[in-house]
């Protein structure tokens, strides 16, 4: 058995609407071995992980999956499993997993749900050695694994302040999306994102931060507003720390001027030796040292979101009590122990460490780490509470007097900071601070947020929530429009021109095609730029204030959506398919289910477009979370006449005008005849394309009035829809460039020459080296029984086939032609095409497939600007053109042959 990849399906995908890993599993040998066929592997499995015992598995109950091992089921199935539940023994729980065979014997895809996709991948290579250990009776530490994952688990997943602060987005229906290893996480899409970084927003300034680090200039500015702050100076030696120290009066406090979590402070200090210790520990966390006159009363934390205190907690240093029997080492190893402690913050609560401070601390109660102290008694590890060095939490917002809150607020306002953590030191926090001699001792910038999420002790408080009304006031999403177009045939078409209908009115719109990445009007990127790398470039750019997203089957295969939600999902054809025979995907309905991901991934606000005379299509409808709106030419379609009967909403054509209904009420939106891109209604391929265009632009909640200017003003030629449908005059032939390249757009296209008047027909085509060898023969096919010269051209796209053997397969579907009487094969596309263009003939009419955009629009532009052998025109100048030329005389038929290089 092997692992042979793992796709990582980041967003709604054919699993699920949430991220899952697919492993594509090869069986190999055990490919007809179930679990109960190999002695003591069901007994071996159940003893490492007993605690599957709660997966339900099919049978639907508790011990459901134990039942399966026992009947027997293959180890794909077992992989999922075992998976799961690694991922839930360190700390992530998801119960999500689907095991299906492919269409090769003994390969299986296995999908597994996951909330951290490191971890998920290193536990499916957990799982993966565990089951082989099973197999073979080999030993396996399952302990010491739990351990490594859940150590990984602490390193990789997001902290609990984060987390915090993402589950409310969630909450809120805002999307997000971690943008590094760390904690930096963008919440939002396009012009309305935010950033956040643990507690630290994109309206924290440096400045403040800054400000925020130095302990010196904090007190001073606090000072300067009339917030009580302890008396203290800097310090730059041992000697001048307890010089200070004498003149500020004892007790006083030690710690590093820029610092955090606690590190290197030293409170309630008593004696030179004590001071002198101190400055020492303080120095290996900086180079200035600060001291301050130290406060009687406890440590207190208060948080401040946006000009308001939204929480506070009492801190205790972190402390062991004596049993009598064990040392101190031994009192803090099993404090330690507690699962809500980590080494870093990646769980409630810290672990206790023994270093210099701590050594320092135990000594002036006279103690080692290896003394043992009586019943009862506590001992501290540290003096300062910080949650970072061990300390506990217990919550007190409650009880937080009003004046001590406002003078918390002041603090962060004067420092600057949006989000703050405010210490202070006070006796009884219930009571104003200047009766009492309490302080504020220091804010902090991007404070940890562990100690009110999971307080030791007192109630929990939602401040990740405060963090996101701050930020998303009046219970904003973040989010902007977005339209998922996919579809056999049509796609990039439509794309551009609902791109086109929303930028009429002054938005700045992101899109993504098969052509690039533009945004607002200018390409940023180009090539083939339809999948959810794409997407999620698009979606990240604080400029977007709209997006439209052509989306294909490869991406959606390969990396699931780029999105959770659209407003809009489009679905324009499925035909006959297209990349059939590719990732597992062998039949037109495997291709629909692909396709559907995008109607599934609507929102319960947004709609579904989808073309009604098409079942596979319309068969969709059922999976939509919102509304749907049907589209078809014609009204008395049967699925659009049922939908409208229900009072929904359909999109279709009457007398040349286009009609938006909606159950009785109708509004007639424009003219074909003033729609260039369907040419006068001549082009039926088109006409639906502006059918799903309209409806997903109504959809959106767009005005007629805007809708049918955009749908006015988008033009047929190829600086609006290259290689889509172009007309062009070479030397009084017809020349009409178009991208399609399979049999169902082919079929269209020929569909739409039936327009032009009967000449003599030429057409350059070819498909991609992984196409179906059953699908290039039809194409063959249609080729031959519509046109009378067919010049097969072979490029960079073999992709495995040999030279010519493409040309060969689409001559097994051209030799029972109608029509065809030549035959050519040639090698590059480039070549293909002046072949053609020397071959044709005033009157004749060319078919050229745009192998590639770019260099389909580049050789044309080429042709019309420097060399000027053509130019383009509309479809009334080429039916015009067609009509004045006589026929051609028949050529001699020429055999398929093998490419000659260049």
């Amino acid at each position: 058995m092997k692992i042979l990849k793992v796709n990582k399906l980041r967003g709604p995908n054919i699993w699920a609407n949430y991220p899952v890993l697919e492993a594509w599993v090869d069986l190999e040998e055990l490919k007809d071995t179930s679990s109960e066929m190999i002695p003591g592997f069901n007994e071996r499995l159940m003893a490492w992980l007993p605690t599957m015992v709660e997966h339900r598995c099919s049978i639907g109950e508790r011990g459901g999956f134990f039942v399966r091992l026992r009947r027997g089921t293959y180890m794909a199935h077992i992989l999922e499993h075992v998976t799961l539940e690694l991922q839930s023994l360190a700390g992530t729980p998801v119960g999500f997993g689907r095991a299906r065979e492919t269409a090769v014997d003994g390969i299986y895809k296995v999908a597994i749900a996951y909330k951290e996709e490191q971890l998920g991948l290193v536990c499916i290579d957990k799982a993966f050695e565990l089951i082989m250990a099973a197999i073979h009776d080999t030993p396996y530490d399952i302990d010491k694994v739990v351990a490594e994952l859940k150590e990984y688990a602490y390193d990789v997943c997001l902290g609990p302040s984060t987390r915090s602060i993402v589950d409310a987005a969630k909450e809120q229906g805002i999307p997000w999306r971690r943008l590094n290893d760390g904690s930096l996480v963008q919440l939002g899409y396009g012009v309305h994102q935010r950033r956040i970084c643990t507690a630290e927003s994109d309206s924290t300034s440096a400045i403040a931060e800054s400000i925020a680090q130095d302990k010196d200039l904090t007190r001073m500015l606090l000072r300067s507003i009339g917030v009580p702050t302890p008396e203290g100076r800097p310090v730059e030696s041992a000697e001048d720390a307890w010089e200070a120290a004498e003149d500020i009066g004892l007790p006083v406090v030690v710690k590093p001027q820029y610092g955090n979590h606690g590190r290197g402070v030293a409170t309630n200090l008593q004696s030179k030796d004590q001071v002198m210790a101190a400055y020492q520990a303080a120095r290996e966390e900086g180079r200035s040292i600060v001291v301050e006159r130290h406060a009687p009363g406890d440590d207190y934390r208060m948080l401040v979101v946006g000009g308001k205190l939204v929480a506070a907690a009492r801190r205790e240093p972190a402390h062991v009590i004596g049993d009598g029997q064990s040392t101190v080492q031994q009192l803090i190893d099993k404090v330690n122990e507690d699962p809500r402690r980590s080494d870093g913050h990646s769980t409630s609560l810290s672990i206790i460490k023994i270093d210099a401070v701590a050594l320092g601390v135990l000594l002036e109660q006279g103690m080692t780490p290896d003394t043992i102290p009586p019943v009862g008694k506590k001992v501290l590890i540290r003096r300062n509470a910080n949650l970072s060095t061990g300390g506990t939490a217990t919550d007190v917002t409650d009880m937080v007097h009003s004046d001590v809150a406002r003078h918390a607020v002041e603090a962060a306002r004067v420092i600057g900071l949006d989000i703050a953590g405010v210490d202070i030191v006070a006796q009884d926090i219930s009571q104003p601070l200047q009766g009492q001699r309490g302080v504020i001792v220091e804010v902090n910038a991007g404070p940890g947020l562990r100690m009110h999420i999971e307080p030791s002790a007192g109630s929990p408080r939602p401040v990740g929530q405060s963090i996101i009304d701050m930020m998303f006031p009046s219970e904003s999403n973040g989010r902007i429009p977005i339209v998922s177009v996919t579809g056999v045939n049509g796609k990039t078409t439509t794309t551009r021109l609902i791109a086109h209908v929303i930028a009429s009115t002054n938005k700045k719109v992101g899109m993504t095609c098969t052509d690039g990445i533009y945004v607002g009007g200018r390409r940023i990127d180009s090539g083939d730029c339809s999948g959810p790398q794409s997407c999620r470039s698009i979606l990240m750019n604080p400029f977007v204030e709209a997006a439209v997203l052509e989306t294909a089957r490869g991406g959606i295969l390969r990396e699931g959506l780029g999105f959770d939600f659209c407003d809009v999902g489009i679905v324009t054809n499925i035909g006959e398919g297209d990349h059939l025979g590719l990732s597992d995907v062998d039949t037109v309905e495997q291709l629909a289910r692909v396709k559907r991901c995008v109607i599934e991934a609507v929102h319960k606000t947004g709609f579904g477009v989808l073309k009604a005379n098409d079942p596979m299509t319309a068969e969709m409808a059922e999976r939509c979370k919102g509304r749907v709106i049907f589209f078809a030419i014609d009204e008395n379609d049967s699925v659009l006449s049922a939908h409208r009967g229900k009072g929904e909403r359909v999109c279709f054509v009457r007398d040349g005008i286009i009609v938006m209904a909606e159950g009785n009420s109708e509004t007639g939106l424009t003219t074909l005849d003033k729609i260039p891109l369907t040419h006068n209604g001549r082009i039926q391929f088109q006409v639906e394309n502006v059918l799903a265009s309209v409806a997903a632009c109504w959809g959106l909640g767009m005005p007629t009035s805007q809708i049918a200017c955009g749908l006015e003003s988008f033009s047929a030629h190829m600086d609006k829809v290259p290689g889509r449908f172009n007309l062009l005059e070479f030397h009084g032939a017809t020349v009409i460039a178009d991208y399609g390249h399979n049999a169902s757009s082919l079929l269209a296209i020929v569909d739409a020459l039936s327009q032009f008047p009967q000449g003599h027909r030429t057409v350059v085509y070819s498909a991609a080296g992984d196409r179906r060898d059953i699908d290039m023969i039809r194409q063959g096919e249609i080729l031959a029984d519509h046109f009378d010269r067919i010049i097969l051209y072979e490029d960079q796209y073999l992709r495995g086939r040999k030279p010519g053997e493409i040309a060969a397969i689409f001559k097994q579907g051209m030799d029972g032609g109608k029509r065809v009487k030549e035959i050519y094969g040639v090698t590059g596309w480039p070549n293909a095409v002046d072949r053609a263009l020397k071959l044709i003939k005033a009157g004749d009419l060319m078919l050229l497939q745009a192998d590639s955009i770019d260099e389909t629009v580049q050789y044309l532009q080429r042709a019309i600007e420097h060399e000027n052998l053509g130019r383009e025109i509309d479809m009334d100048s080429a039916l015009d053109t067609n009509e004045a030329i006589a026929k051609n005389a028949p050529v001699n038929l020429q055999e398929a042959k093998a490419p000659t290089a260049r």
